[in-house]
């Protein structure tokens, strides 16, 4: 029942602007689900089955007998060949889903929980099990096909030599398996899959023109002035977890009650449905876009409160979850790589190489988060040419007010303020990957040692103050970990002196353009010791 709404949600007039997200958003959830590829090969299976037995039916038998690899034996080897067929890819079909839960069960206890999904929606797993009991469905149904008798129609030849090639097929792909899922549960190829499922959810949000043209170009002060309006809180519809917000749906909500809504929680957050997640301010009665003009000569936009069908409008332009999945929130992306470090760092794990590869990658993403233009808070309803070029009603001279109103009405207007969301800062980011790890590397060198080399690698790609501020930060944090929990005074050298030549790096303003190594003391002083030697 609850897909059932969901579905009928997609086809309301209300979220038709936002129907290819909401699509992409169903078309993900299906993928992710482990039944779909399968279910979709055994359909194929029981509707290839007849299609090819109807061409058997209208087929020259003596061509196929001139055909090298087609069969052409009788009914009881054609029989015996089916119920071979069957037999053997059901019970390799067991097989490698027997495969599939001892992974699983591996890769919970080795990676975490939460990354079971990257292995449940693995598409060449669903498909290689999906192959084979499709091809146990065709063959049920071509062997019911097969006649004891040479009547009118004997043995379906085309049919039988089809099965043959799916049965070799699903060899070549029961050996295909196997080398798959022994690349799949190595430590690297799901840290890549984490890192290239963030970078896909960074360019979706990370764009290298962002919208915030219309900051620039509006006139009104509605992003300064807007807090000062009536306010009404936004509880959430529902508890669970906040997937999604359809944007294009919220800004034809808040321009049809004339305000501006503003959503402070983040995708990801957990929210009951007595939690403030937002409020929507109310324009003032005088507020110039009030006069602005529809289609319909003499009618205005008039503010008016939020009512029930605001509410249930509202409840549609979010997506909430009882269980946190996949979506494009790059948190979520980032937090995956977070987890499987911070369980390697365990100590029924104690792999500190694998937390490391971690930083490597986490580094990767966050340095193309700092080169890039982050997404503008403010969404904007941009009105219609008709609307902005439709004849303005005369001015009321009665009152200097509406004079007032109805001269800034007639300002050519690019767009107007409707939602405002927040925008994590790349701040925000660094603290909850790389920041979390540090927590549970206090005692490693390695790791610490590896996310200072990680700070000054994002250091190449900082753009502005700020981030230069954030990486000095998070290297006085690296070093005073490692000076309260570092268990030998030399090592605690050695760590204070890499975050030391690192801090001089940052601060470097031509650092950009130079290369980093850090030399430690020791090192230092045997190569000037060479040196004295040798003169």
């Amino acid at each position: 029942m609850h897909r059932l709404k969901q579905f009928a949600q997609l086809w309301s007039l209300q979220t038709l602007l936002d129907l290819p997200d909401r699509l992409k958003n169903l078309w993900q959830q299906l993928i992710g689900s482990y039944w779909f590829i399968p279910s979709a090969c055994v359909l194929a299976g029981i509707l290839l089955a007849p299609i090819l037995v109807t061409i058997d039916e209208h087929f020259d038998r003596e061509t196929v007998r001139e055909l090298s690899f087609a069969f052409t034996g009788d009914d009881e080897a054609a029989r015996a060949i089916m119920t071979t067929i069957a037999g053997a890819v059901l019970g390799v079909a067991g097989t490698t889903f027997s495969i599939t839960i001892a992974v699983l069960s591996m890769a919970s206890s080795q990676f975490g929980p939460r990354l079971l999904r990257n292995f449940l929606t693995d598409t060449p797993n669903q498909f290689v099990l999906g192959a084979f009991i499709g091809t146990f469905s065709y063959s049920l149904l071509v062997l019911k096909a097969i006649h004891k008798y040479d009547v009118a129609f004997g043995v379906p030849q085309l049919a039988v030599t089809f099965g043959i090639i799916m049965a070799i097929i699903c060899a070549l792909l029961l050996v295909y398996f196997v080398q798959h899922m022994v690349h799949a549960i190595q430590a690297s190829h799901v840290i890549e899959g984490a890192s290239n499922e963030a970078i896909k959810n960074i360019h979706y949000w990370y764009k290298d023109r962002c919208n915030i043209k219309h900051q620039r170009d509006v006139v009104h002060q509605d992003v300064e002035q807007f807090h000062t309006w009536s306010a009404t809180p936004i509880y959430a519809p529902s508890s669970g977890y906040l997937q999604q917000i359809y944007l294009k749906s919220l800004v034809t909500l808040s321009q049809d009650y004339a305000g501006v809504v503003q959503i402070n929680a983040n995708l990801g957050d957990f929210v009951t449905d007595r939690n403030i997640i937002g409020y929507f301010y109310q324009r003032p009665a005088n507020h110039p876009e009030n006069r602005q003009q529809t289609n319909t000569p003499k009618l205005a936009i008039v503010p008016r409160a939020p009512d029930s069908l605001f509410w249930q409008r509202f409840a549609g332009c979010i997506r909430i979850e009882q269980r946190l999945s996949h979506s494009n929130d790059i948190a979520y992306s980032l937090g995956q790589m977070t987890e499987i470090a911070v369980r390697a760092l365990s100590p029924g794990i104690n792999d500190p190489k694998t937390a490391v590869n971690c930083v490597q990658s986490l580094t990767s993403c966050l340095s193309i988060m700092m080169r890039r233009q982050p997404p503008s808070p403010y969404h904007f309803y941009r009105p219609s040419s008709e609307k902005s070029t439709s004849k303005q009603p005369a001015p009321d001279k009665t009152t200097s007010d509406n004079s007032i109103i109805e001269k800034v009405s007639h300002k050519p207007r690019d767009a107007i303020l409707a939602v405002v969301t927040h925008t994590p800062k790349i701040s925000d980011f660094i603290d909850a990957s790389l920041g979390e790890i540090r927590g549970y590397a206090t005692a490693d060198l390695m790791v610490l040692k590896a996310l200072c080399q990680a700070l000054v690698d994002l250091n190449y790609a900082k753009v502005n103050n700020a981030q230069q501020q954030t990486l000095l930060h998070e290297l006085t944090l690296i070093e005073r970990a490692g000076q309260d929990n570092l268990s030998y005074q030399e090592l605690v050298d050695d760590l204070s002196a890499m975050c030391q030549q690192a801090k001089q790096f940052i601060l470097d303003d031509d650092a950009q353009h130079q290369y980093f190594a850090y030399v430690p003391k020791f090192d230092a002083h045997i190569r000037q010791t060479l040196q004295a030697q040798s003169r």
